[in-house]
């Protein structure tokens, strides 16, 4: 299940130094700017993701030392990775799950079916399977959003899933402390998945957050990935929510 890669380069900082962080969905976007993050605070990375290839590649730009492939939604696949682990591991970062975007008209009720399942079941068995292979003081990290908050046509499943994720998130950590539970809601990020769900109107909407956020400038992986390390080496911080979204929910939604 995991592979071991060349040795990582030296690290630059030390807030992580001696420690080990998992990035569950850590080939890309978000997850692949934390392991970055973390790599040059010390820590030691292993990265996880679906696509094995993808997986060494990113293992090779980030110096991670393993990696491990399987898809995070099939929990009993989660539960194998995590009692398989040699030691305990200091902090785990969800960032796997990609969301749902359809009016209600265009509804595919089998896959939003699956777009509310899924994404809090992963934090839930993440918690009920990796919580005990952390150690004490350490952080299981989920991504959620903050899109909801705007009503908007086509994004109803999404706004409700991430709805609900604050709240299970302060229960989780409830549940499994002294392991520290938090979530960041993000905004617009641009990531290749945004860029791969916008198509050819990436740029137009890039062009307009840089015109509407109050920031001035959209907000880019390498910001989630600073909160992300924030929040794993601050000890108290626990059942939290953060947002980082430039301010994007500030600025008044266009009518539909």
């Amino acid at each position: 299940m995991t592979a071991r890669t060349a040795d990582p380069p030296p690290p630059r900082r030390g807030r992580l130094l001696g420690q080990t962080v998992v990035v569950i969905g850590g080939s890309a976007g978000i997850g692949l700017e934390t392991a970055r993050e973390a790599r040059t605070e010390g820590a030691d990375v292993l990265l996880v993701g679906r696509d094995a290839d993808r997986l060494a590649t990113a293992a090779k730009e980030v110096g991670a030392q393993r990696t491990a492939a399987f898809d995070a939604h099939d929990l009993d696949a989660v539960a194998g990775f995590f009692s398989d682990l040699e030691r305990p591991v200091d902090h785990v970062m969800v960032t796997a799950g990609n969301p749902y975007y359809a009016s209600l008209w265009d509804t595919d009720f089998g896959e939003a079916g699956r777009a509310l399942q899924d994404h809090p079941l992963l934090m839930a068995g993440v918690a009920r399977y990796g919580a005990p292979h952390v150690r004490p003081g350490g952080t299981l990290l989920f991504m959620g959003g903050t899109g909801g908050r705007h009503p908007s046509i086509g994004i109803g499943v999404t706004s409700a899933m991430t709805a609900a994720l604050p709240a299970l998130a302060a229960s989780l950590a409830v549940e499994v402390a002294p392991v520290r539970v938090n979530l960041i809601a993000a905004g617009f990020v641009n990531t290749p998945l945004s860029a791969r769900l916008l198509g050819d109107g990436l740029e137009e909407r890039l062009d307009e957050l840089r015109r509407t956020m109050p920031t001035g400038r959209v907000v880019e992986p390498e910001d989630v990935a600073a909160l992300a390390v924030h929040i794993m080496t601050n000890p108290a911080l626990t059942g939290a929510t953060f947002d980082i979204d430039g301010g994007q929910q500030l600025v008044a939604a266009p009518p539909p």
